[in-house]
């Protein structure tokens, strides 16, 4: 196998902070998970935070912690819910004034549950939401939220805004490192229900390129790649809205070779019999991607992923083992090829260990303890 260059490798980092049993805080919490107003939950197929949200609550409810989730749309989960909207709204994705609307909205939902006394502590996965944190203090609710997008963007500003009202969950190393002034209470990194997956060891002869359809994620670049490789590639994913079929069109289309397939979204049946049958994910990303969910879908497949190093692919991957993370897109070709030394069953074991729902859980729990333990502290030790 000829090793492509890498620095700085090694296993994927752990969630940081105490463990689960030394809070010293054993009780059952009472979380209102507060979704965006997007998507379904689970999402029937593009939706990466309503698809981490749904393992997060059902994995919290089989920890023993009652869960409310405050959504629109249908509930697919094991939590309790309290709908916001009856429908989800994603033709309104990108758009001010339905965030700003729904904040307002589920922030009565919440204080209904706070009436009941049905909530110990908010969290909070939407853009606009976080705007209630003072609200709800004076209810003498503390309120969390994930930043699933890139801290150091502008939103870096609003979330800076935010100060000491809203502690903070960074979803990886990487992005709390880009950020570290802001109000940072613990990392979790995302993960899934392995169940949910299926394992194949043997693959097919394609690469395979699944997400939004953005330069910044690089499905040009996987083009190329797999071309040089002489291994056809199949580009699934988001490509609905104008920026994203213009992408499309003018970058991606051009350079298809007449073995590539554009199919488009894909459902949660089609992705994981994409996930399943490829040789190995090519993930290309050209930004700081906080996360990267696609990378732990195909490696609980038992499928490598190859990938340039940005954001966290560092931490997500093991390089040699599970993928391999190369420096320059001119060393992907190779990569393409000596991906298939790796053994998919390392792969699996990585998410199994690593990027559960209950370790996910685990990780959540002890942020809401943080955040209930500095709420109910005198502000002058709090501060």
């Amino acid at each position: 196998m000829t090793t492509t260059a890498i620095r700085g490798t090694g296993p994927a980092i752990a969630s940081p902070g105490i463990p689960e049993e030394s809070t010293g805080d054993p009780r059952q919490l009472k979380i209102a998970m507060v979704a965006p107003p997007y998507f379904d939950i689970p999402p029937a197929g593009y939706g990466g935070i309503e698809a981490v949200l749904a393992d997060l609550s059902n994995a919290l409810v089989s920890a023993g912690h009652q869960v409310t989730l405050v959504a629109a749309g249908r509930n697919g989960t094991r939590a309790g819910f309290r709908a916001v909207w009856d429908r989800s709204v994603p033709e309104r994705l990108g758009e001010p004034g339905p965030e700003i609307i729904y904040a307002v909205q589920a922030r009565r939902v919440v204080e209904q549950l706070a009436a009941e006394g049905q909530v110990d502590i908010v969290h909070d996965h939407t853009f606009a939401g976080p705007l209630n944190a003072p609200a709800y203090a004076r209810l003498d609710l503390p309120t969390v939220a994930t930043v699933h997008g890139p801290a150091d963007s502008e939103l870096r500003e609003y979330y800076r805004a935010m100060g000491a009202d809203l502690p903070l969950i960074a979803i990886s190393g990487r992005q709390r490192a880009l950020a570290p002034e802001l109000n940072w209470i613990d990392t979790v990194h995302n993960g899934l229900d392995p169940a949910d997956w299926p394992f194949q060891p043997t693959k097919g002869d394609y690469a395979l390129f699944l997400g939004r359809f953005s330069p910044d994620k690089g499905a040009h670049t996987a083009v190329l790649a797999a071309r040089e490789a002489g291994l056809p590639l199949i580009l699934a994913g988001k490509c609905n809205e104008p920026p994203e079929r213009r992408y499309f069109a003018e970058q991606v289309e051009p350079l298809l070779g007449p073995h590539d397939k554009m199919i488009g979204p894909a459902d949660a049946t089609l992705k994981r019999r994409l996930f399943s049958n490829a040789r190995c994910l090519l993930f290309p990303v050209q930004w700081e991607e906080p996360f990267g969910m696609v990378m732990i879908e195909s490696m609980v497949c038992g499928t490598p992923v190859v990938a340039l190093r940005a954001g966290a692919v560092p931490e997500v991957l093991r390089h040699g083992v599970t993928g391999l993370i190369c420096d320059d897109p001119g060393e992907l070709p190779q990569a393409l090829k000596d991906v298939t030394q790796l053994d998919p069953r390392d792969c699996r074991s990585h998410v199994v260990r690593n990027f559960s729902a209950t370790a996910m859980a685990l990780g959540y729990a002890r942020a809401y303890r943080r955040a209930l333990a500095s709420f109910s502290l005198p502000a002058y030790l709090a501060r």
